[in-house]
């Protein structure tokens, strides 16, 4: 396969205008270059892909490098970005198709993925891209959320299909993604937030927020677990606690009732439990905060001063929140992190 590999991607690269004009439709030719936006098709000129040159090699053609992220790689490597295709047997069928080629040898007829399954949520997620630069990150500004290193959990889609019931037309709108993993970090789900096309807050659509694949038990993660946790139910909310705790790893498990059911690791000797004050959020605290005690685990309540802790974020400064914050933490845990709360809190002043 690695040899069959190798020959499509030469006979792209023989074609590399044509797959750019085919994949990157939105982009345009600018001398010896195509450039666009990204792998995803989004107007710009951050991501360029060589036209001209040799086969293989240095400055090979169809060798593409986005700026903005630092992502790199040939045509094939393009081609399974711009359509969500994470095996490679599939992206070399793709490429066959493109190339009008037959199939070396016809695989044994698959099942489609089925709508809202892991697997389709897998697909979703990888055809976005770093939000670093997006709309997501606008979007996440604009709610105070203002520490954006290292999430690999999240991911931007510019035109994430939406489809308000099943007899409504398909629209599609700017969306920010969230992978929902297992304990082996396994992909089973994904959230979805569409946001206004300006990235200034959620689309105005009936249901701005959904989630797809297999929640029950999964999370969004930030950050690595070792024995200490935050857990909670929103993805802003876990991200605004980030900011004033940004060494501590969070799980958004959602919605409280996932929240009551989240799978933890079994490492884990301490666990913050960040409520949201209401109803669900107090009741889904206190039923993990009972299993913790029975499972051996030190539960610590994390309480915001209003509704949530992004709530909080947006009503009060950085600095108020981490104080408010820290005076609910093991002592422990206020040792390890002031330092560098103090020190992030301060150059974002």
């Amino acid at each position: 396969m690695r040899e069959d590999a190798a020959a499509l991607a030469r006979r792209l690269a023989r074609n590399a205008e044509a797959v750019c004009r085919h994949y990157l439709s939105n982009g345009r030719r600018e001398g010896g270059w195509w450039t666009v936006g990204d792998v995803a098709n989004t107007p710009g000129r951050s991501l360029f892909v060589r036209l001209q040159g040799p086969e293989a090699g240095r400055g090979a053609a169809g060798k593409w490098t986005d700026a903005a992220t630092g992502e790199h790689g040939d045509l094939l490597d393009l081609i399974g970005r711009a359509r969500g295709l994470e095996s490679l047997r599939d992206v070399l069928e793709e490429a066959r198709r493109f190339l009008s080629l037959p199939t070396a040898q016809q695989p044994e007829p698959r099942a489609p993925v089925a709508a809202g399954s892991p697997d389709a949520a897998r697909r979703l997620f990888h055809a976005g891209q770093p939000i670093k630069g997006t709309l997501a990150e606008t979007y996440l500004r604009a709610r105070g959320i203002t520490y954006l290193d290292d999430l690999l959990a999240l991911r931007f889609h510019p035109r994430c299909y939406y489809r308000a019931d099943e007899n409504a037309p398909v629209e599609t709108w700017p969306a920010m993604l969230a992978a929902v993993t297992d304990l082996e970090g396994t992909i089973t789900g994904v959230h979805r937030t569409w946001l206004a096309r300006d990235g200034s807050g959620k689309a105005q659509v009936a249901t701005p927020r959904r989630a797809m694949g297999r929640l029950l038990g999964n999370g969004v993660r930030f950050g690595v677990v070792n024995h200490v946790v935050v857990v909670g139910e929103g993805i802003e909310t876990m991200l605004a606690l980030r900011c004033v705790l940004p060494s501590l790893p969070m799980i958004a498990a959602l919605s409280a009732s996932h929240l009551a059911a989240l799978v933890l690791p079994a490492c884990i000797r301490r666990l913050y439990l960040a409520q949201d004050n209401d109803h669900a959020g107090i009741g889904a605290a206190a039923t993990l905060t009972e299993w913790a005690g029975r499972a051996g685990i030190e539960p610590l309540a994390l309480r915001p001063r209003s509704a949530d802790f992004n709530a909080d974020l947006r009503q009060i400064s950085p600095v108020d929140l981490a104080a408010w914050v820290r005076i609910q933490l093991a002592p422990e845990d206020v040792a390890s992190i002031r330092q560098m709360a103090l020190h992030d809190l301060g150059s974002r002043g």
